[in-house]
This record gives C-alpha cells, structure tokens and sequence, in this order.
C-alpha cells in the first residue's frame, strides 16, 4: 500500500497507471481496486480491466487505444 501514494499523485498529474493486483491477496486486491475507483472518480479519469488482474487507470484527458466511439477533440494524450 506504500505504492498508493505513488499511483494517486502520477494520475493526478497526468499520467496513465497500470495496476497489477497478481500477487495481492484478494482483499488487499480489493481494497487497492476500490480506493482505484474512488480516485478515477474524483479525478474524472478512468478505470479498465486489461486482463483478469490487471488494470488501467487513466486520466480524464487520455484516450484509450480501442475505446468506442469518438474521440473528444479535449484529450490532448492517448495511451495504446
């Protein structure tokens, strides 16, 4: 949980985050994926499952490589 701090402050500034929970036990996995949650909330970012235990977690103005639909002309970054 030393990482969260780490996690928060490079979603804040701008940069994506790839979370892999394979070697937390799952209520720690748990706890680390809903504080995840809670922050792409707060900063209007975005949450994703890449594999079983992976996660993306980016900011609001990145876009994702294979999202739906358009790309808002705002995002200013993307992430394949």
């Amino acid at each position: 949980f030393r990482d969260v701090q780490v996690i928060a402050e490079h979603v804040r500034d701008g940069v994506p985050v790839i979370i892999n929970i394979t070697q937390m036990t799952d209520a720690d996995a748990r706890r680390l994926i809903d504080f995840s949650c809670g922050l792409a909330e707060a900063l209007s970012g975005r949450i994703e499952r890449v594999t079983g235990k992976v996660f993306l977690l980016s900011p609001a103005h990145v876009a994702i490589s294979g999202d739906q639909g358009e790309v808002d002309s705002d995002l200013d970054a993307s992430f394949i």
